[in-house]
């Protein structure tokens, strides 16, 4: 029996995705329809002999968050708990901490999946190689192809290049170690949870000789790339099992904009029935467009390539959408145009007017780049980026809103570029 475990972190993490987080939990957002965490979620039900799925975070248990289980769980037929840290404790002290539920049933081994990243996953390719490489008891990193500068924003990983045995790591060096990056998607048996108790009973002597502090749970606050992966790496317990297929990381809201992208192409063979067509009456689709049933577009729309349109969204005459993501209830008057851009829950676009950001996308002309972590300024001012509408957000007719962030509930009355508009 497998079981998968999803890490979502919590509300003081995912600030550089505001103001979207301030709606909904991060791991919630619509990333090509639907909540980021249902792509991984569909990952894990294909693997066979998967019998759970737990959710390990320190959001409180909100209503957005108890429904999205509850439909997850009918939808997927399969027991999806969530599973509460009393504070934040790092991506090994989280299982560690539940590790009597994710031991409960005797799994032979389990998925822990970071829900920041957008993946083709390929767990059962995962289990494959487990099986031929190594002992039964070693544990399995996803690793992908970085160029080489921008390798150093991620965990790297030297291998022995015949076994794929993983004989260093480190996270986020400060000079080039290694092309091979961690993908944050990990392969485990129960052994693993002796080297984690190793590091905790480490920490709590280290904490007893050091003055009493109010840090109570620091013990308990481990990470699994720098305390366990580099201590493993070496000992040929530790392989790395390298993709070919699509991986990113979902940072930023901007990155929210790629994964889209990547995850609509892949719906070609995993969902050809959420990709919408061109058909006599209904809005002119080009390239890759998701759009939920609910949404009301005039046929003399034109939407794509890499669009979302979320529930009850209103699209007028004449509207030209492309590489966006429209979340419910918006609302896109005639003639206007969005590109590169998110427009917010239950915003309104005036006729005339125009959304544009920048996009940040990799090199497509390197097979090998990352989305860059942009930062939000560089030299003093706002990184051209895509451009971010908050809920409720009103833009009037005829203006032109361009590389801005404009924060929930506004109404705007003029023209702006390049500016967060709070």
């Amino acid at each position: 029996m497998l079981k998968a475990v999803i890490l979502i972190g919590g509300p003081q993490k995912g600030t550089r995705f505001r103001p979207l987080s301030f709606e909904v939990p991060k791991p919630l957002f619509p990333v090509a329809g639907v909540p980021m965490l249902q792509h991984h979620i569909e990952a894990c039900v294909k693997v066979p002999n998967l019998k759970e799925i737990l959710l390990i975070g320190f959001y409180q248990p909100n209503e957005e968050l108890n429904r999205f289980l509850f439909s997850a769980q009918q939808e997927f037929k399969m027991s999806i708990r969530y599973l509460q840290e009393f504070a934040a404790l790092g991506t090994g002290g989280g299982i560690y901490h539940f590790r009597d539920q994710i031991l409960s049933g005797s799994p032979e081994a389990f998925f822990v999946l970071n829900a920041d990243v957008c993946s083709a996953f390929p767990l059962t390719e995962m289990l494959n190689f487990q099986k031929e490489h190594g002992e039964p008891n070693s544990f399995v990193i996803l690793g992908t192809t970085a160029n080489r500068k921008q390798s150093l924003n991620y965990g790297c990983i030297v291998e022995n290049e015949d076994t794929n045995e993983v004989l260093h790591y480190v996270e986020k060096p400060s000079t080039f170690v290694s092309d091979i990056i961690n993908c944050g998607i990990y392969l485990f048996n129960p052994e693993i949870f002796q080297h984690i108790g190793a590091v905790f009973q480490k920490n709590q002597q280290d904490m007893l000789l050091e003055e009493p502090t109010n840090g109570w749970h620091r013990a308990e606050a481990i990470r699994l790339e720098q305390d366990i992966f580099t201590a493993l790496a070496g000992q040929g317990k530790l392989y790395v099992y390298k993709t070919l297929s699509f991986w990113s990381q979902i940072k930023s809201a901007g990155s929210a904009i790629y994964a889209s992208r990547l995850y609509l192409n892949q719906y070609h063979t995993t969902h050809p029935e959420r990709l919408a067509s061109n058909k006599e009456g209904a809005p002119k689709i080009t390239g890759n467009v998701y759009i939920h049933p609910t949404a009301n577009i005039d046929p003399t729309a034109v939407l794509g390539p890499n669009v979302s349109i979320g529930t009850g969204v209103t699209i007028g005459a004449g509207v030209r959408v492309r590489e966006s993501i429209i979340l419910h209830g918006a609302n896109l008057q005639d003639q206007c145009c969005v590109l590169n851009s998110i427009v917010g829950w239950d915003s309104t676009i005036g006729k005339w007017a125009r959304v544009e950001g920048t996009p940040s996308d990799p090199n497509p002309n390197d097979p090998f780049a990352k989305m860059d972590s942009e930062t939000l300024f560089r030299d003093g001012k706002l990184t051209p980026s895509i451009t971010i509408l908050g809920c409720n957000v009103t833009i009037p007719s005829e203006v032109i809103i361009l590389n801005s962030i404009v924060l929930p509930h506004k109404d705007l009355n003029h023209s702006f570029k390049n500016q967060i508009i709070l």
